[in-house]
């Protein structure tokens, strides 16, 4: 049977347990035909908290599992309404899974398109592990501030960011001379507006 990916609408909070229960009860009710991958979009993003370096995973859709399924029987045609026929075993396989509410899209979901499933997936096959991203994104002349390093204590500014490595160039001031400095996302912080003037004095 032709599988197609589709979105399900999960209880917040428990999407690992709506995917584990599909991937063990597959395997239970002999389901394979009908149920293929089960997969939460994640990625992991790192920040530096206390002084040391912290990698989390983070959910992209929180209260959505996607899975590929075998949902409409295309051998039956349309009924008088213009609707597919649904194949009974997979609706009522997916009704019986805890923490799953229903599909995105109703009653008759439209399945996603092959370019949707690669860019929420990053182009790596399902179920594979994303890239380690960092938590904070930074942009061309933003003020930051090197947390860690040689260059620790140093303000300056961002002149290039490299999001897919997690690196920037800071131009930092030392000895009266402009310096690039090459930093990692967690290497630097952020500084308010605020913090990048001296108060005026009276």
């Amino acid at each position: 049977m032709e599988k197609q990916w589709f979105v399900l609408h999960t209880l917040t909070g428990q999407e690992n347990k709506a995917q584990k229960s599909i991937e063990a009860r597959v395997k239970i009710e002999r389901m394979e035909d009908f149920i293929g991958k089960c997969v939460i979009p994640t990625e992991r993003v790192t920040e530096k908290k206390d002084g040391r370096k912290r990698t989390m995973i983070k959910k992209f859709f929180p209260g959505y599992v996607l899975c590929e399924l075998a949902l409409y029987d295309e051998t039956k045609g349309v009924d008088e309404r213009g609707r597919k026929a649904i194949y009974e075993r997979t609706w009522q396989f997916l009704r019986e899974t805890p923490g799953v509410i229903g599909f995105v899209g109703g009653d008759r979901p439209m399945p996603l398109k092959q370019s949707e499933v690669d860019a929420i997936l990053l182009d790596k096959p399902a179920g594979a592990s994303m890239p380690e991203r960092p938590k904070v994104s930074y942009n061309v002349d933003e003020t930051v501030k090197v947390i860690d390093g040689a260059f620790m204590g140093l303000t300056g500014q961002v002149t290039m960011v490299d999001p897919d490595k997690g690196k920037l160039k800071v131009e930092v001031n030392i000895f009266n001379r402009k310096v690039q400095v090459d930093a990692e996302y967690w290497q630097v912080e952020k500084v308010a507006v605020e913090e990048t003037f001296e108060p005026l004095k009276p």
